[in-house]
């Protein structure tokens, strides 16, 4: 659209050589073709400074404007066609018009010396006057626009196409549906507020990652009518997925609905669930699993809930024997007739085959997958490798989602508090606390 408009004007003239008569004849001027050969020479000489420079001086031009002048003859006939290009509509009609005479006359002075030594001359007689033109030529806007919306189109496709192609990252629920037809059980948020810790059912029990934790909760539910269990292991493909922060959420949450609910972190190789909850790590599962103590001696209860957390203890040189131990298997089903959920946080499942183990014991296996961290190739193998043994994925919950595409954005966040943080809410929370005061 910023491209200058170019205009072309366009005049046809017959070129021919004249004789005047002999002085007192009285006949008329004799009129002959001009030769192919002088034809092809004027045609060459056409843009040559000896034409251009008179054809200035006749238009009234400076003598450094730029004319860009061209021609062609017709093969058939002496007629010569002259095409002036340029962006004055009118100046390029002039040019047109007036370039065959000036061609005529010098072409008679200068590159006709044998019709000049005959007396003749080189006549230049207007078929076609060159008009005005109305439409450029140049840029064609709508050619233009439509090549652009093509190319466009085409430059977008592929970039998606480059695009879905170099994207190795699980970041949307489809994704996980691409390489899974089990469901996807729910969607958690980022946890922010790490300076409150990674609790968000202790730090802030309304926030957006607490009640996906709560949805999370009430569909592992309907898992546990179809699996007719109440022990999940919760596991992830690889390390950094958070599987160990929505582990724990999800047992703070099913003791929040009143069941009695077993923690077990069940990942000897790195625990952290005792370090997460501020819980003493020193003895745990793997004292049990060696007969050092009881589970009433290293069970631990969380504050006043019903929630019950056995650390992992101890790091053992041999995590997957034990875990695929008889003395596991015992323990467990002990252990499974005391509480009414048990959730276990195990390693994940492409490095190590803990996982697998400790699967074999519960009734579902729940997979956690980090947005934009994890790899779809994890994610395939570690899908692949549980179906490979017969231990299906329950369900998936996709975490770290950003606020923009998870379900409580999309949909709108409603708080059970949404007045404390007004002043009106404010005024009742004091007026309540000075009424249990009182």
């Amino acid at each position: 659209m910023l491209t200058p408009a170019v205009y072309t004007s366009t005049a046809k003239i017959f070129l021919s050589a004249t004789q005047p008569p002999a002085a007192g004849s009285g006949n008329q001027p004799a009129t002959y073709a001009v030769s192919t050969d002088d034809l092809a020479r004027y045609l060459d000489v056409l843009n040559a400074p000896s034409v251009m420079e008179p054809l200035r001086e006749r238009l009234g031009l400076a003598p450094d404007t730029p004319l860009s002048v061209s021609g062609e003859v017709a093969q058939t006939s002496n007629i010569m066609t002259i095409t002036a290009t340029g962006g004055d509509p009118s100046l390029l009609a002039r040019i047109a018009n007036e370039a065959g005479p000036v061609l005529a006359d010098v072409a008679t002075k200068k590159f006709s010396p044998l019709l000049a030594a005959n007396g003749q001359a080189v006549e230049a007689t207007p078929i076609t006057p060159a008009t005005v033109p109305a439409e450029p030529v140049s840029p064609n806007a709508k050619r233009n626009l439509l090549l652009g919306a093509l190319l466009g189109l085409a430059l977008g496709m592929g970039l998606a196409l480059l695009r879905h192609t170099l994207d190795t990252k699980v970041r949307t629920e489809d994704d996980i549906k691409a390489l899974s037809p089990r469901p996807i059980l729910g969607d958690m948020p980022t946890v922010k507020s790490a300076k409150n810790g990674l609790l968000s059912l202790e730090s802030d029990p309304h926030g957006r990652h607490a009640e996906s934790i709560r949805r999370l909760r009430t569909n592992i539910l309907f898992v546990d009518v179809t699996t007719g269990g109440h022990s999940f292991v919760i596991t992830s493909s690889v390390p950094g997925e958070g599987k160990t922060t929505t582990t724990i959420n999800l047992a703070l949450a099913m003791a929040d609905a009143g069941s009695k609910v077993l923690l077990i972190d069940g990942d000897l190789r790195n625990p952290s669930v005792a370090r997460t909850m501020g819980l003493d790590g020193a003895f745990g599962l793997t004292t049990l699993l060696l007969g050092q103590a009881d589970p009433d001696d290293v069970i631990q209860r969380w504050r006043t809930s019903t929630l019950h957390v056995l650390p992992a203890g101890p790091v053992p040189p041999n995590p997957s024997e034990l875990l695929g131990s008889e003395p596991m298997e015992v323990l467990f089903g002990k252990l499974s007739h005391e509480f009414d959920f048990i959730l276990v946080d195990s390693p994940p499942v492409v490095p190590v085959v803990d996982a697998v183990l400790i699967n074999k014991l519960t009734h579902g296996l729940i997979m956690v997958v980090g947005a934009d961290r994890t790899k779809k190739r994890d994610l395939a193998s570690a899908v692949q490798s549980l179906e490979t043994v017969g231990a299906p994925v329950a369900g998936f919950a996709l975490n770290m989602v950003s606020a923009s595409s998870s379900t409580t954005h999309r949909y709108g966040y409603y708080g059970y508090n949404r007045g404390a943080d007004t002043k009106q809410g404010r005024r009742a929370k004091k007026r309540a606390e000075a009424r249990h005061e009182a």
